[in-house]
Formats: structure tokens, sequence, C-alpha cells
């Protein structure tokens, strides 16, 4: 028996005692914004003298009262014998019992965490958090100040449990401080509310289902989750609508994001399926053209990128393995929960094409490869989700590599891991557009695009939208302005929806000047870039009107907006 839970079957009517000399509502009243409506299922874990659980249950909920010690069970009854509350037996980070139970609104944690071991506590949380409906809150208090081991008191801190959270596609909606109602010296404790965000279409539960549920002897599944997250964030403008629901991701851009996921991996040899050997990679793409192709650098695999006929002909053939492979692989067999086994996505194939002594990576090569059809309200949700969604598969993916590790006796560089499993983008790199405006300069043709005003000396190519909110260094979102309205106002803040209408004429000059009007492979690169990256844009229609460029930029802007919060500047106006 646990050191905690023995004192607590020595000690049941003294703990009984003390617990119940402060109302419930007293304690817990910052919780009352997350209750869920009544009757809501709602489970308190450690659940003590009762009387938590009789307040909910009292409050019109379904209250299940998780307790491991006999003896505080047998007092809670005594003290509230009228309370329609469902007593467990069970205790974390197992729950084996009550992981039987249907989800939970609201699961309360009060006063328990501290007495998890540090080295259960991931467990425990997974546990947990699989009890939760999609919007629903768990609810956490944190008791700090002097340590008792006869009771099994561990450390505890908010910051550890915000890194679960995050780690677990949750996040962190409040946290709290509040003196110990019982008076006693040096403890003090915090109140932490998390929640999973809901999108209302059963999707996010599939998808903690696929990451953290369905069974895996590779590590292949996180690779196509992350892949669609990777492009749903950075490259949704090569999304093509479906009359049957769903969504068209160019099968070319998959495999070349999923080639650009594994590269960093694989060159440190990390381990990706359960059954590898130490120096053996096993993977059904690492074929003689990605052996061809492994000097490449990792960043050199996005669009807009080409490539001659001395890496071009390797390229396309690797892309063409690693497309077999998440055909075969990852899209057979990641599927819906349930007996039918019905695959959630739909790989559309084409047939394949010869040898390419070059290629370009814009949205028509990349879908000569077929399509990956995603359900809609599962691409929406990873469009909107996305932040949430990846770090949970990178934990995910590099707890699997840890435990392949383990299994064949290797030791892995946590350094090196973290590093490899990092979404790298080009640096940030504004020598080209820099170039465009220094050959405007010449003519004195480079204006401001926040002012108006022409520019002389002291200027800067200024990201749009801010590379600290969105790191994106695509020609169409570089822009020349002052030195002193970049560094003084503007800085990293999001342009608002006015400033953006005000600097209308200015944008639109700067990428028809700058871009459309020299050589033809800048154009080129433009608008390859603002397909990929922007939505509403389609490649088959080029060359783009640019003042659908402009409306889409404020689409992503407004998308910035609302799913970062990312705060706001009001313009030259305002600023004066």
């Amino acid at each position: 028996m646990p050191d905690s839970v023995r004192w607590y079957q020595e000690n049941a009517p003294q703990a009984a005692e003390r617990y119940e000399s402060v109302a419930a509502e007293e304690l817990h009243g910052w919780l009352r914004k997350f209750f869920p409506e009544a009757p809501g299922r709602v489970l308190d874990l450690g659940a003590g003298s009762g009387r938590d659980a009789a307040w909910l249950a009292e409050l019109g909920h379904q209250v299940v009262a998780v307790e491991p010690s006999s003896a505080m069970r047998k007092e809670a009854k005594r003290r509230h014998p009228k309370s329609k509350v469902q007593w467990i037996n069970d205790r974390l980070p197992d729950l084996g019992s009550v992981s039987r139970q249907e989800p939970f609104d609201l699961i309360l944690l009060s006063a328990v965490w501290m007495h998890v071991a540090k080295s259960e506590r991931k467990r425990a949380f997974r546990k947990i958090v699989n009890l939760l409906k999609p919007g629903g809150t768990l609810a956490v208090t944190l008791r700090h100040g002097p340590h008792d081991p006869e009771r099994g008191f561990r450390e505890v801190s908010v910051e550890g449990l915000e890194d679960l959270a995050r780690d677990h596609g949750a996040v962190v909606a409040y946290q709290g401080e509040s003196r110990d109602c019982q008076g006693r010296k040096g403890s003090r404790w915090s109140h932490v509310a998390i929640q999973f965000p809901d999108d209302d279409t059963g999707r996010l539960p599939l998808l903690r289902h696929i990451i953290l549920q369905q069974s895996k002897s590779g590590t292949h599944k996180l690779g196509l989750l992350r892949t669609l997250c990777r492009i749903a964030d950075g490259a949704p403008g090569t999304a093509r609508a479906n009359k049957d629901g769903s969504v068209s991701i160019p099968m070319g851009l998959v495999a070349l994001t999923w080639l650009r996921l594994y590269k960093p991996l694989l060159g440190k040899e990390f381990p990706q399926l359960s059954v590898s050997r130490p120096g053996s990679l096993h993977l059904g793409f690492v074929k003689d053209a990605y052996r061809e192709i492994e000097s490449l650098s990792h960043l050199d695999l996005r669009m807009g990128m080409s490539f001659g006929e001395e890496q071009g002909p390797d390229l396309h053939r690797a892309l063409w393995d690693a497309a077999k492979n998440i055909r075969e692989m990852p899209i057979k067999h990641m599927t819906y929960p349930g007996a039918g086994q019905e695959p959630i996505l739909e790989a559309v194939p084409c047939a394949r094409t010869g040898k390419r002594e070059e290629i370009r990576l814009d949205e028509d090569y990349l879908f000569s490869f077929g399509e990956v059809r995603v359900p809609e309200t599962l691409w929406q949700a990873l469009r909107k989700h996305a932040l949430w969604v990846e770090p949970v598969v990178i934990s995910e993916w590099a707890e699997m590599i840890r435990g392949y590790a383990h299994k064949q006796d290797r030791a892995i560089d946590e350094n090196e891991l973290r590093d490899a499993m990092v979404w790298a983008d080009p640096v940030r790199d504004v020598r080209d557009s820099r170039v465009q405006a220094e050959r405007l300069l010449e003519n004195r043709e480079l204006y401001c695009v926040w002012s108006g005003k022409r520019l002389k000396t002291a200027w800067d190519i200024d990201h749009c939208l801010p590379w600290s909110v969105w790191s994106c260094g695509d020609l169409w979102n570089l822009m020349p302005a002052s030195r002193k309205v970049n560094q003084n106002k503007k800085r990293d803040l999001l342009p608002s929806e006015s400033t953006m209408d005000a600097a209308h004429d200015c944008i639109l000059h700067w990428w028809k000047q700058a871009y459309c009007q020299g050589s033809s492979l800048v154009k080129e690169r433009f608008q390859v870039q603002a397909a990929s990256s922007l939505p509403g844009i389609r490649s088959e229609e080029r060359p783009f009107d640019l003042e659908e460029i402009f409306e889409s930029v404020c689409l992503q802007r407004t998308k910035l907006r609302r799913d970062q919060r990312a705060p706001e500047w009001h313009g030259l106006d305002v600023d004066h």
C-alpha cells in the first residue's frame, strides 16, 4: 500500500474532520465559471471525506468519486449519507476501474497531485485527460509548502502541469493562487483549470485517439499526422474542396513534408520502428533514391524550390517512394475507432510519370503524385488547432523513439532528439526582397508601404505578418518600410484590418514593381509561394490578380489574430 494511502487509512477520522471544517464552496469558488450545465458528469479523484463530491451532487451533477482508502470512503458515506454519489475504489496512476466510465465534463483533482510520484505523472495525466470530454475542464489544486514524507507529499508546480497540458494538446485556461484556509504555516495553494479545445465536430477526440491510443508498431501514423499539421498551418492554400465533404491535398506535398520531417531524425539514426536494429533504418521509403539525396538539407525540401539534373531525378524518385510508403502504411492503417476499421484518409493515386531531369516544387508538380483526401471536418480542426495538436504529436513521437532505443539498449542524446524534432523554417532571410528594393531605389521608386513616403535612406524590409507570429519569409510577406516606422512603431505587431486597408495601394504597387515586372523566375516564385501559404488561391488560375493575393493576406491576418491572439498595430494615424 502506498505511504499516502496507508496514512489516510490509519488517520481517516481526524483527516475527514479537518477537511469538513472548510466549506467546499469556499475552497472551490474559483471553479464555478467552469461548471458544466447540470446535470453534468463530474469525476472527483482522491475524493477523501466526500465534501467536494457531496457539494457537486447537491448542485445537480452526476458525481463519481474515486478514493483508494477504504477508511476514508467509510467516513465519506457516514458524513454524507444522502448524497447521490457513486464511490469507486481506484487510484492514480492506473485508474483501472474508472477508465471504463464514460467521459466527464469536469474532473476535480484537489490536493491529490502532490501524492503522485514524478516518474508516474505523465502516465497519470494521460489517464486523466482520456476521461475528459472535448471542451471539458480538469480542475487541479496544488499544495505548496512543507514536505510531509509520512503522508507521501512531493513537490508540485504549475509549470509542470503546463508542460503536461501542452504535450497532450490541452491549454491552461485559468491559474490563480490562494492562502491556506486552515491557516497552516508556510502553506499556499495554486488553482489550475486545464481544457481541451472543442470544435463541436468530434474531430479532436479522433485526433487524440490516433495520437495516444491507436496501436502503433512504428512512427508512421504520427509522421503522417504531423505532416498534415504542417501543411494545414503552413500551406493551406494547396487544399482543394471536393463535393463529397473532403479536401484534397497534393500527395507530392505530403511526401515532401514527410521527407522533411524524417530526414533530421534518420540523419541521427533515431529508431522509428519497434523491430529496428542499430544502424538499420528498415523504413519503406529509404531506398536508393533517398540515399542519393542525403546530402540535401531538409530545409531545401519546400515549395518554390527548383532542382536541376544533378539532384532533380533522385528527389523525384524519392518522393514517389515516400508516396508509395505513405499509401501502404499510415493511410491504410489510420482508422476510425471501433470494429469496422474504416480508414480515415483516402489516397487517390495517379499514373506514375517517367524520369524527370528537372523539377520545380510547385502545386501542379506535387499534384502529379496523386491526392490525399482528408475529411473536411478533420481538415478544419487541423487548420484551427494545429498549434495545439502538433506538440502532442511531437511529444508522443519522441516518447516512441525513446522506447525503441531502450529496447535496443541504445542511449538517446536528448538535445539532439529535441533539435531533430524542431520544424526549422528557412532562416529569416530578406536578401532577395532587398535586391528588388535596391533596384527600385536607384530609380527613386521605393516607398514605405505603411506611410506611402518615398524612401531614401534608413529603410528596412519588413515582414507584413510578423515573423514572431508566423515565421513566413515568402516574397509576398516582405515589404519595404521606413526604419523609424518598422523599428519604433510596427515592430512585431500584426497590422490591424484598417491599417491593411490604408496600405492597400502601396502594397500592390510594391508587389507589381518588385516581383511582377522583373525576372520571370522571381514572379513565378512569388506566385508559387502565395498559392502555397495563403488561403483561397488556386494555382490553376495563375497568373493571379494581385487584389486576390491582398485579400488572401487579409484572411491570413484575421486567422492569426483569431487563433493566436496576436497583438495589433493600428497604424500611423493612431501612433501620431
